[in-house]
């Protein structure tokens, strides 16, 4: 069977044609419908068929978008660095880079939206069956690397033409892993999605944990690599 294309959204003003926003539209229906069976039954206990059945498509139309079941679920996934990455984007330059990210982290996993809530139970459900299956968390992963590569520009913007892109690179890196281990953390426990324990409060003490010494986010690296004053 022929390999596709893995999820990838495009992103930018007019990007998508009315088709390919169908498509995208169709890969996340079968996304959220392979994370409520793998929810209820477990990787184990979900097939390609059923995952179909439940979004209400055709098995081949399944197999057009996603290489096997655990793939499937990448695109529900991705929405997640979609949603941090345009808060983010949000955030005027020259705004402390220290200040944007905490301010993105947090009202990305906690601002008073219907859908949060939610979604990170559907995360926390998807982390806990990753745990033993090696395909799921390979997808896991490529998420998030997905999301990192995406970051890297936005993070450039916000601090200006003279930033080190070495500088840039480490924090884009530092800031989602941030956020996946707040995540992977939180859906080993059974703390709500709020307050003490919650994603938000985790990822923003990981956020500094990983890049408190950085010196991009303290200001004092240019282009050239020197200290600034």
């Amino acid at each position: 069977m022929r390999s596709p294309r893995p999820y990838s959204p495009v992103t930018g003003p007019g990007a998508q044609s009315l088709t390919e926003r169908r498509k995208a539209a169709t890969q996340l229906d079968i996304a959220r419908a392979a994370c409520a069976l793998f929810a209820e039954n477990g990787p184990d206990g979900t097939t390609a068929e059923d995952i179909a059945h439940r979004a209400g498509v055709a098995l081949r139309t399944f197999y057009r978008y996603f290489r096997n079941k655990q793939e499937a679920v990448a695109p529900l996934l991705a929405t997640g660095g979609d949603a941090w990455r345009a808060l983010l984007a949000e955030e005027a330059p020259g705004t402390p880079l220290a200040e944007a990210l905490e301010r993105a982290v947090t009202r990305s996993l906690s601002d008073a939206q219907a859908n949060i809530e939610e979604g990170l139970e559907v995360t926390r459900g998807l982390l806990r069956a990753a745990a033993t299956d090696p395909a799921l968390r390979a997808v896991w992963y490529r998420v998030n690397q997905d999301s990192e590569e995406h970051l890297v520009p936005v993070i450039a913007r916000l601090a200006g033409e003279d930033a080190d892109p070495l500088g840039v690179r480490l924090l884009a890196a530092a800031a989602t892993d941030a956020i996946r281990i707040a995540l992977e953390l939180w859906s080993a426990t059974d703390a709500p999605g709020s307050g003490p324990g919650s994603p938000a409060v985790l990822a923003v003490r990981c956020l500094r944990e990983l890049t408190g010494g950085m010196a991009l986010v303290a200001g004092r690296v240019t282009g050239t690599g020197r200290t600034s004053a």
